[in-house]
């Protein structure tokens, strides 16, 4: 779950990112965030995952307030969250298996319990044939669903897409929705930043569009709202 009261934003040059929001986002829920560019929509997203904190408001991440969170606390909290990025973030010189098991690595999981569960993810994503392919040697939609499968290998309640299929054709954009429609069935939560009037018009669910900072609009089975 996540829960945002009050949020301020403001950043050292005194620029107000985000302005008073107040959201909830529960467990099992597709949401689109959009708006226009400078919107503050890459602030929202960011504060979900902790890569900002709030400057005034209280962001809770699972019940935990991560504005109180030290530093060195907060790849635990990160534990129960995915994250996939526009530009898919990937290790260069490690396979796709390899970049995906880093994940788990990093959260310390035993090596009995890793391979069966990278096997597992890649094979869900599409990728089980495209295990030891570095991401020189994938497309642009294999290298995402790579990214998909990290995010989502440690089993975390919410799924955080920034952008996901900005840098993807159309085909392999549907291709990677369906994928984040189906992770959803399966109960995982997913917050997804998009400028793609299309998929959010087609592919109804809840919709938060924010402007200068203030949410303007949030509506269940919403639309893009916006001209191209």
């Amino acid at each position: 779950m996540i829960e945002m009261h009050d949020v301020w934003k403001v950043y050292p040059n005194g620029i107000e990112a985000l302005r008073g929001i107040d959201v909830k986002v529960d467990q099992g829920e597709f949401v689109y965030i959009v708006g226009p560019s400078g919107a503050g929509k890459s602030s929202f997203i960011k504060l979900m995952y902790r890569e900002e904190k709030p400057t005034h408001g209280v962001v809770l991440i699972n019940g935990v307030n991560v504005k109180r969170v030290r530093d060195w606390k907060i790849p635990y909290v990160r534990r129960r969250i995915g994250v996939v990025f526009q530009d898919y973030k990937l290790l260069p010189h490690l396979s796709a298996y390899e970049n995906v098991a880093f994940a788990m690595e990093a959260v310390e999981t035993p090596k009995r319990e890793m391979k069966p569960r990278v096997q597992e993810v890649l094979e869900l994503v599409g990728l089980g044939d495209r295990m030891k392919a570095l991401p020189s040697q994938l497309s642009g939609g294999e290298q995402q669903r790579v990214s998909i499968a990290r995010a989502i290998v440690n089993n975390p309640t919410f799924i955080i897409a920034d952008e996901p299929t900005g840098n993807l054709d159309p085909e392999n954009s549907w291709d990677i929705m369906y994928l984040l429609e189906e992770i959803n069935a399966r109960g995982t939560t997913v917050v997804m930043a998009t400028h793609n009037k299309e998929i959010v018009n087609t592919m109804r669910q809840r919709v938060i569009a924010i402007e200068q900072g203030v949410i303007v609009r949030d509506e269940l089975e919403g639309e893009y709202g916006y001209e191209d």
